[in-house]
């Protein structure tokens, strides 16, 4: 069995998959790491010569390499829910847990490096965060569970991401 972190951005799906891998004896894996390892381009570059199309379906691709592991912590990009295809191969050998946080928790945490979201670009940041959070909500819903990160060291989450895939 995968487990599978998901959630918006800042919530730590990186820094706990890590440490989750790690303390599993599992291998890891990071969607958004692995695009711009393939791409030779960071994902802020890949939206700014493309669209978010593009990048979206290169998530796919990604996601369906990965699917089929076993034994792996895989931390994905926030958007990888989004698409229905991605949760089914997700589903096929894994939990998914979409690691939360509060709007607000989010904007502090972006602020050493907002310049580098490509969907925050703008006015009125916190607005757009609770806009994608919105949007995401039934997509984020389908995961087996979900664990708050506000206020939580990664230590703190990892334990709860062990718990609630009954590990």
């Amino acid at each position: 069995m995968n487990i599978v972190l998901t959630g918006f951005m800042t919530t730590g799906k990186s820094s706990v998959g890590r440490l989750l891998a790690e303390r599993l004896g599992y291998a890891f894996f990071d969607t958004d790491d692995m695009i711009e390892k393939q791409t030779g381009l960071s994902i802020a570059e890949i939206f700014s010569k493309g669209t978010e199309a593009s990048f979206r379906e290169l998530e796919t691709r990604t996601v369906n390499l990965l699917a089929v592991l076993d034994h792996a912590v895989i931390a994905t990009g926030g958007g990888v829910p989004l698409r229905a295809g991605n949760m089914d191969e997700l589903e096929k050998n894994g939990k998914i847990v979409c690691l939360t946080a509060a709007p607000a928790t989010v904007l502090e945490r972006l602020r050493s490096d907002a310049g580098t979201r490509p969907l925050l670009q703008g006015a009125e940041p916190l607005q757009r965060i609770e806009t994608l959070l919105a949007d995401r909500k039934t997509a984020y819903a389908r995961c087996h569970a979900s664990v708050a990160t506000d206020g939580l060291t990664v230590e703190q989450v990892a334990d709860k991401v062990r718990r609630a895939v009954g590990l």
